[in-house]
């Protein structure tokens, strides 16, 4: 039986599909071509987690987010910048969609053409995860850890409700900044500033 979360302004709900088995990458992959309006998840052990779309705030945050590392990324040149709607296909087998993302530019060129063009099989160098006012906190921080344990060098969950930013690195605890204007990506991405200003 395949078991699908549905994100709501509170709490996700639950639904329990009549299959015998889970769905498989490909199946997956047309349940979300299906549903093109919708954010969906899959976590390792095979739950479907379906988000709605952002509310009109956050869209404007993450697309301000995005914009701020699609520039550094075509200045520095060393990788490539994703959005909220990418899916990627962690090693442990979860699909997971960053608020925004990074890769570097020799792992992403070592894939095959038809895994670029589907939920790539990779875990970002760089993630971004920005709470919204429906997120729970304990979910994305253990989001953030997956990342990690996955691959990702660095990652900034942003709270807003908070006004903190908690940077992950691993085998470290995560930092938490209270109210910055700028969080700065370095070592792992020299020279990233995020201004805060029109993320907050």
């Amino acid at each position: 039986m395949t078991t699908l979360l549905i994100q709501t302004e509170s709490i996700p709900l639950t639904v329990n599909l009549p299959m015998q088995i889970e769905m498989t990458t490909a199946e997956f992959y047309e349940f979300c071509q299906a549903n093109r309006d919708l954010r969906i998840e899959r976590s390792a052990s095979g739950e479907v987690i379906i988000m709605p779309p952002a509310f009109s705030d956050t869209g404007n945050r993450n697309f301000n987010l995005a914009v701020q590392l699609g520039k550094w990324a075509d200045q520095d040149g060393a990788g490539l910048g994703f959005d909220s709607s990418t899916g990627f296909t962690l090693p442990n087998g979860a699909t997971r969609s960053p608020d925004a993302a990074w890769i570097r530019l020799e792992r992403w060129q070592a894939l095959a053409e038809e895994e670029k063009a589907s939920f790539a099989p990779i875990c970002p160098d760089f993630v971004v995860e920005l709470r919204s006012s429906s997120d729970a906190l304990s979910r994305l921080k253990a989001k953030m850890v997956e990342y990690l344990e996955n691959g990702a060098t660095l990652g900034f969950l942003i709270d807003r409700k908070q006004r903190q930013v908690h940077i992950y690195r691993p085998n470290r605890e995560p930092e938490i900044l209270e109210n910055p204007e700028v969080i700065s990506g370095d070592p792992e991405l020299p020279g990233f500033q995020l201004q805060m200003a029109k993320i907050w």
